[in-house]
């Protein structure tokens, strides 16, 4: 029961207009699947964003993800911060993505960079999520920071400075 797992991985862009469509073709051509597109709810007019706009794009993977993790961590040669790390997940920035082993780079696409976010659970988190007879769960079903690097250094051989 104390066991962890990972729980999905999440792949988001930032952009409007014609660099979201950018965006949404680079998450494709990553993961091979079809990206939602987000639109904003509030209206920030120093940015140019009003209620409704597409303003992001993401892809969420439950399953298949292990060699897309480790391809996304050589891109910062399996070393992380340890501030990128909080409890029940770990997020990372890709700068560029032909950093990326065994992606070429695309003209119509150009130079972009994403954000990669990993989730980490316990048996028993569905508990606490349910809409119906939802539970209690303790904290200490939680990952914390320490298990979540010691996991990295032994499954996918990451340093952490």
């Amino acid at each position: 029961m104390r066991e962890i797992k990972i729980e999905k991985v999440v792949l988001s862009i930032g952009g409007t207009g014609e660099n979201l469509e950018k965006g949404v073709k680079l998450l494709s051509l990553i993961t091979g699947r079809k990206p939602s597109k987000r639109r904003s709810h509030k209206r920030i007019p120093a940015f140019g964003v009003r209620p409704k706009l597409e303003v992001g794009a993401m892809v969420t993977l439950r399953e298949n993800f292990e060699e897309l993790i480790r391809r996304m961590l050589a891109t910062k040669d399996n070393t992380l911060k340890k501030s990128q790390i909080r409890e029940n997940s770990f997020s990372f920035g890709v700068k560029e993505y032909i950093e990326i082993p065994g992606v070429e780079y695309q003209r119509d696409i150009g130079i972009m960079g994403f954000d990669v976010s990993v989730a980490f659970q316990r048996a028993g988190r569905r508990i606490k999520l349910k809409k119906i007879k939802e539970g209690k769960v303790p904290k200490r079903n939680d990952v914390t920071r320490e298990e979540i690097i010691k996991f990295m250094e032994d499954k996918f051989k990451t340093s952490f400075v």
